[in-house]
């Protein structure tokens, strides 16, 4: 039986070379539409006899835009799209390689458990039937919704807290942490209470829907990559972060948080904003409180491995964490997540997934609620 490769579907993404041998299937990952970024693949094989081995490789995997992330990554797997599971995987300088037994007639195989736009607009209406509000809504280049959603009563006189996620589309880790975030927020917990005493609570869910639909791994449909665009968020290439720094500057921020993923990082860490001009030691404590709470509150969060730090005055100022830091001066961290295994609790079965991504959700929340009331002087 002949074995069928597509990806035209939501985050599909995959270039068949060939597939006329179930041994020696040759894919290639398509690079996003208007740049040269590719690592992001997700597509569907059907007409596979259960039982029978096939076998699949990548052929460009070693010139995608972090090729040392292939080293000890295992690709993720499943057959209803719901249930993932990792496929050993291997690199040898050139393609990414991975063999199994066929579990069923179809199969799915993706870089990590994708989040799709149909769970995205189920997330969306939960968050609405249950209590929050959409305040905003704004327009990807493409027209798709970005909603902008409110926990907490709007007074003007609480702390703002914000949480975006997915700027980078291929981070779909990003959107499980946020409907970890937001069901916990739905949960009633005694928690919440003290938070929403202080504070009201902002989520984009997902920044960039045009990249994640397409398959994208860092840009929106107009080649640009967000997190590189807060420093003009022009209204014409980026107008997924022009709205939401423009509602930003309506509302105010007083914390904020940048959820992504890492490709070659197999840890959960923070990066912050020592490099910012207007850097000071009371933003240095919150950022160490904020570690310091985490790392009591989950296993799944650590402070040694990440980003090396950012000389004083050197930052990035394009990047939204260091753009909203300097601009509210407020506690402003970008979040990372790993593609690969935890090494620090790893889960060999799954690895870091979207269940260990929307638990962590629920812990950032936690660690907010003891934070807002000391968010300012």
């Amino acid at each position: 039986m002949a074995v069928t490769i597509g990806a035209e579907f939501d985050s599909g993404n995959i270039q068949v070379l060939d597939a006329t041998d179930p041994g020696a299937i040759r894919l290639a990952i398509r690079p996003d539409r208007q740049s040269g970024h590719f690592q992001w693949f997700h597509f569907e094989a059907t007409g596979l006899v259960p039982g029978q081995p096939y076998h699949f490789r990548l052929e460009n995997a070693g010139r995608s835009s972090y090729n040392r992330a292939w080293a000890g990554y295992n690709a993720v797997a499943s057959e209803d799209g719901e249930q993932w599971f990792r496929v050993p995987s291997q690199f040898d300088g050139q393609a990414l390689s991975f063999s199994l037994h066929a579990p069923g007639p179809r199969l799915r195989v993706a870089y990590f458990e994708p989040y799709s736009r149909e769970r995205h607009a189920r997330l969306i209406g939960r968050a609405l039937t249950g209590g929050l509000q959409c305040i905003a809504r704004g327009r990807s280049g493409e027209g798709r919704d970005i909603e902008l959603l409110q926990a907490g009563d709007g007074a003007a006189h609480k702390r703002k807290l914000w949480l975006i996620a997915q700027q980078h589309p291929g981070e779909h880790m990003a959107e499980w942490f946020m409907e970890g975030a937001i069901d916990y927020l739905l949960s009633g917990a005694p928690a919440l209470q003290g938070l929403l005493k202080h504070a009201n609570l902002y989520l984009i869910p997902n920044m960039n829907p045009d990249g994640a639909f397409h398959g994208h791994l860092r840009t929106n449909s107009f080649g640009q990559d967000l997190n590189r665009a807060w420093q003009q968020q022009a209204p014409m290439q980026a107008p997924e972060a022009h709205f939401a720094f423009e509602q930003m500057q309506a509302i105010g921020v007083d914390a904020f948080i940048d959820v992504h993923g890492d490709e070659e990082i197999p840890h959960v860490f923070t990066a912050a904003c020592e490099g910012n001009p207007g850097y000071t030691p009371r933003i240095a404590r919150l950022e160490q409180q904020f570690r310091d709470l985490l790392c009591a509150q989950t296993p799944d969060f650590q402070q040694t491995r990440g980003y090396p730090r950012s000389a004083p005055g050197r930052a990035n100022m394009a990047l939204a964490c260091n753009a909203v830091g300097q601009r509210f001066d407020c506690l402003s961290l970008t979040l990372e997540m790993p593609f690969k295994d935890h090494d620090d609790n790893p889960a060999p079965a799954t690895g870091w997934n979207g269940q260990r991504s929307a638990q962590l959700g629920k812990a950032v929340l936690i660690v907010l609620a003891k934070m807002a009331g000391a968010l300012r002087a």
